[in-house]
């Protein structure tokens, strides 16, 4: 039969992961009927598997090959910082290596243990992870999610009223948190800015957020190596 000459073929390429000793099967053996024992059952899976071609050609129109594709990418980068707010190449490096030196030694995973077992302030409710209100509330306090924008800052000293102003993501907090929980906040966080003008301009190089902003740029792009984000040295 044609499909016994197909079958060796096959093996030669590809050995039997389980190998099926020759049987005797009744002379009425068809295979185009439902098998009726494991015997017939196994040959007719070696029937159709010889059946099928040894290479198969996807059929591709020529024609969408030939289509001239536009594809921009921008390589500036980021637009640089005006003149006067971007910090040094210098003062760049140093706040890496003193990132690096604070991460290494307060490694949460690390002490995670001694962290936990820090006592909370009474006023220290943390929210269950998916209480997407209560984290905002709880980082951002309630008086920005009251007033429902960033506004700049004022001279008013908010003390130590961490309910109203937000708490800080001190270790003894994140340390309670697992990392389901965290990329919960972050992206409750993140929800809450994109839905507000939470860039406004910067008037003056000595606005007290700029040293914050050119930190968090800074760690981003030099330690975590988004290099897109950078500065130019200066």
């Amino acid at each position: 039969m044609a499909w016994v000459q197909a079958e060796s073929a096959v093996e030669e390429l590809m050995p039997r992961l389980l190998p099926v000793e020759p049987c005797d099967l009744t002379e009425g053996f068809d295979p185009s009927v439902p098998p009726r024992t494991p015997q017939e059952y196994l040959r007719r899976v070696q029937i159709e598997a010889a059946q099928c071609p040894d290479v198969v050609v996807a059929q591709i129109d020529p024609k969408k090959l030939k289509r001239k594709q536009s594809v921009n990418i921008s390589l500036s980068g980021c637009q640089p910082a005006p003149e006067g707010y971007s910090p040094t190449l210098q003062w760049q490096q140093q706040q890496v290596v003193q990132f690096s030196a604070v991460r290494q030694a307060s490694s949460v995973n690390k002490h995670r243990h001694h962290w936990k077992s820090q006592q909370l302030d009474s006023n220290v409710t943390m929210p269950k992870s998916e209480d997407e209100e209560g984290w905002k509330k709880f980082c951002l306090g309630e008086r920005l999610c009251a007033e429902g924008a960033l506004g700049p800052s004022t001279n008013e000293s908010p003390g130590i009223d961490y309910v109203q102003i937000g708490f800080p993501p001190l270790l003894s907090i994140v340390s309670r948190m697992n990392q389901a929980t965290v990329t919960s906040v972050l992206e409750y966080l993140s929800n809450w800015f994109g839905e507000r003008d939470f860039t406004p301009e910067l008037g003056s190089k000595d606005d007290e957020r700029v040293p914050a902003l050119n930190l968090l740029i800074c760690l981003v792009s030099r330690y975590f190596d988004q290099r897109d984000l950078a500065d130019e040295p200066s």
